[in-house]
């Protein structure tokens, strides 16, 4: 059985304001800062921690139950964590699943993740909401020893996410190719043999389970670093180009991804499909803009209606900036918003195929209402092609 958890808090949570929430740390020790938010989904702890878009960021999580089927190397979208830490309401139990290989707490401490249990994250939520996303700092000492004033001076001391660029963070170092497709029981993952379309995928901190639903819908992948240029997309001869999701400030990334952008549109008129900061990207190349969220939109509960069809989709979010609707240009054309606040979800350009979503249509975890979005992709490559 899991120990209970000591008396003495072990962990604070510093926020910018002065507001401080004491608690039980798990994994890592020491102190990280970082901007704060929550996410609502009831499962996929473990692909929240590995998603690269949360880089930058403390993960507050709304569902109580988190720990409790382990981790497993088949869950990680990428290598290690890249939130900066996590908050929970209860402290991890010993897991129960048969895919885990290891308890939440070890596999933190291992990848140097601080994590904060016993918090009233219902309190935290609304704080979130009512005054936005705050700067915060986040210690984990187990003998509780904590300067608060360093702490809360530190979360002050915070830069924020505004203008900053983490896609040169999170990306690869190198080019690689991918062909591992969707996990499917009993087998588990397996390898596309037959591909058809050539995909060059621009990794501004791409989810592993975005490039096996882009193997999976028939497509021979190659993940490039975000800066590459036109040059290099173009020398591996595409059928299509997808733009990833990934972290920080579009507007900043966009400073060396939107020209490359606007050349393959310029240039080509190859099919361009792009999800989450992929699709921020693509506005601001068409000439869009792009805001930051009060609190941003994280979960897999989220109804986006798709206006062509009028269908509501249910949506796994992770995203703090979103495009402003009402600078996008003659010719393209908003096709998703949000039902939660109206926010802009989805474009494309009329009369080609190009297009994004900035909801997560991988869905991992979560409804899978968007897959349809990768067969489209496939559709436009072969129909160019024929």
């Amino acid at each position: 059985m899991t120990p209970a958890a000591p008396d003495r808090p072990t962990a604070c949570l510093a926020l910018a304001d002065g507001t401080l929430f004491y608690g039980h740390g798990f994994g890592a020790t020491g102190q990280t800062v970082a901007e704060l938010c929550f996410n609502t989904a009831m499962t996929g702890y473990q692909e929240i921690m590995t998603d690269p878009s949360y880089a930058g960021q403390i993960v507050t999580f709304t569902f109580p139950h988190i720990g409790n089927v382990g981790v497993n190397p088949e869950d990680d979208e990428t290598g290690d964590p890249v939130a900066a830490g996590m908050i929970v309401k209860w402290m991890p139990t010993d897991p129960s699943n048969w895919r885990s290989v290891q308890d939440l707490d070890k596999w933190l401490a291992a990848r140097g993740r601080i994590a904060l249990g016993g918090v009233d994250t219902r309190r935290l939520t609304r704080a979130i909401r009512q005054s936005g996303a705050p700067h915060v700092a986040l210690a984990h000492d187990p003998e509780g020893n904590f300067d608060v004033e360093a702490l809360v001076a530190a979360a002050r001391d915070f830069s924020g996410l505004e203008g900053l660029d983490l896609a040169k963070e999170v990306t690869c170092a190198q080019s690689y190719r991918w062909n591992e497709m969707r996990w499917a029981w009993p087998d588990g993952y397996s390898p596309q043999e037959n591909p058809v379309h050539k995909v060059v995928a621009l990794d501004y901190g791409a989810k592993r389970n975005i490039l096996r639903c882009l193997a999976s819908a028939g497509c021979d992948v190659t993940v490039l670093p975000a800066t590459s240029g036109f040059e290099e997309v173009m020398a591996h001869n595409p059928d299509g180009v997808f733009l990833s999701n990934g972290p920080g400030d579009p507007a900043a990334t966009g400073n060396y991804a939107v020209p490359m952008i606007r050349q393959v549109l310029d240039e080509t008129d190859l099919p361009v499909f792009g999800i989450c900061l992929g699709h921020q990207m693509l506005a601001l190349a068409l000439g869009a803009q792009t805001i930051k969220m009060n609190h941003g939109h994280h979960g897999a509960n989220h109804p986006v209606k798709d206006h062509d069809t009028g269908k509501v989709e249910i949506t796994s979010m992770n995203h703090g900036f979103a495009v402003d609707a009402q600078t996008l240009p003659n010719g393209v054309v908003e096709t998703h918003t949000s039902l939660f606040d109206g926010s802009n979800c989805g474009i494309r350009v009329d009369g080609r195929p190009v297009w994004s979503v900035q909801h997560h249509p991988e869905a991992s975890p979560g409804p899978q209402d968007s897959y349809y979005l990768f067969e489209r992709f496939a559709r436009a490559m072969a129909e160019r092609a024929a």
